[in-house]
């Protein structure tokens, strides 16, 4: 597995990985609803901050957005 700095894929890309992981997560909010485009951001500020970050698995050929710890 390898990190993959958000700041290195394009933008089309990023989009593409975060809206895989919303879907396929659910990713609950709480009692508040959001829209998939305030999702997005959220996700965005996230890894902007340094909270989350892109991993690469090679064997799977897939991405995750995981805790950066």
């Amino acid at each position: 597995m390898m990190d993959i700095p958000y700041t290195e894929i394009s933008e089309e890309a990023l989009k593409a990985i975060i809206q895989e992981y919303i879907t396929r997560e659910g990713t609950e909010y709480g009692i508040k609803e959001y829209s998939f485009e305030q999702k997005i951001e959220q996700i965005k500020q996230q890894l902007l901050k340094g909270d989350i970050k892109i991993n690469f698995d090679d064997e799977t050929q897939t991405c995750n957005l995981v805790p950066n710890r």
